[in-house]
């Protein structure tokens, strides 16, 4: 049975994630290099380990969810360092295909098992415990976390082998990323030709293109909140990933290509630190 988890990350999602297992019957060790989010966590009770490999130490299930670009489970005190064998290690951020086959390389070496379990939600999905976790790796082992897991995830999906999860969620990123520049193109053309976004929204709403996503960033953009769920730089580099991956394949997406051009210009603009809904800024000028 799992008691002991280490938890690395606190991002705009982790930090929410473990918040909600800090509520339940775990022993709960945390690490982030945000002072003030592990600050935050320590309020819940939990403990707060001074490096990853001390946080994954003496654990029976260590998440991880961090950026590429900050990456703390390879090196000197990364996670890698501290684990123990028969540990279960899962990777719950996005990464490339090549960051999971190492990790998964060096958990076999270490006598560690591995599922890597992106998951897919804003801040809000992971306050209230329903993001949804797309897993790859032995299934029998997913089952073993499906328990942890539904703490901060409503939906886990088991794809298939380690790296297929990290494919899938290209599919969900790019289309995450063609729905938010197609909502605000609707949205400004509209709002160009007299129409109030709230009456765009209710047609929308009602017909074959309703979608959670339209609803929800719809009507964040109606009233001016572009509070950040999801940071525009972020799915800037995971459209990049797309065409990378679609490059490999010989395949050719034009409107991903665009999609990627928009979302570069905004960036480029400075907006990466805002929710991508901000895109629509870019389009209003």
């Amino acid at each position: 049975m799992l008691r002991k988890i280490g938890f690395v990350g606190l991002g705009t999602v982790g930090v929410h994630m473990a918040a909600n297992l800090a509520k339940s019957d775990y022993q709960l060790t945390v690490f982030d290099e945000d002072a003030h989010a592990v600050a935050e966590l320590a309020k819940l009770g939990v403990k707060v380990g001074q490096t990853p490999a001390e946080t994954a130490k003496g654990q029976d299930l260590v998440i991880v969810i961090v950026p590429e670009s900050k990456f703390l489970v390879f090196g000197e005190n990364g996670v890698l360092e501290g684990i123990d064998p028969g540990t279960i290690l899962v990777d719950m951020g996005t990464h490339c295909i090549e960051t999971i086959e190492k990790m998964s390389q060096e958990a076999v070496k270490r006598r560690v098992m591995f599922l890597e379990a992106p998951v897919w939600g804003t801040k809000e999905h992971a306050s209230n415990g329903l993001l949804t976790i797309i897993a790859g790796g032995d299934e029998s082992l997913l089952g073993r976390c499906r328990e942890p897991f539904s703490y901060f995830g409503l939906n886990i999906i088991h794809v298939g082998k380690i790296g297929a999860a990290t494919r899938m969620k290209l599919i969900v990123n790019l289309l995450q990323a063609e729905m938010m520049l197609s909502l605000s193109e609707g949205l400004v053309l509209g709002e160009k030709m007299g129409f109030r976004a709230d009456k765009i929204l209710e047609v929308l709403d009602s017909g074959g293109v309703a979608s959670p996503l339209f609803h929800s960033k719809g009507r964040s953009i109606q009233r001016g909140d572009f509070s950040r769920n999801l940071a525009l730089k972020y799915v800037h580099s995971q459209m990049n990933r797309v065409l990378e991956t679609a490059e490999s394949l010989g395949l050719e997406l034009p409107a991903a290509k665009t999609v990627c051009g928009v979302y570069a210009q905004a960036v480029e603009d400075g907006r990466g630190e805002e929710d991508f809904s901000a895109i629509v800024k870019l389009l209003r000028k």
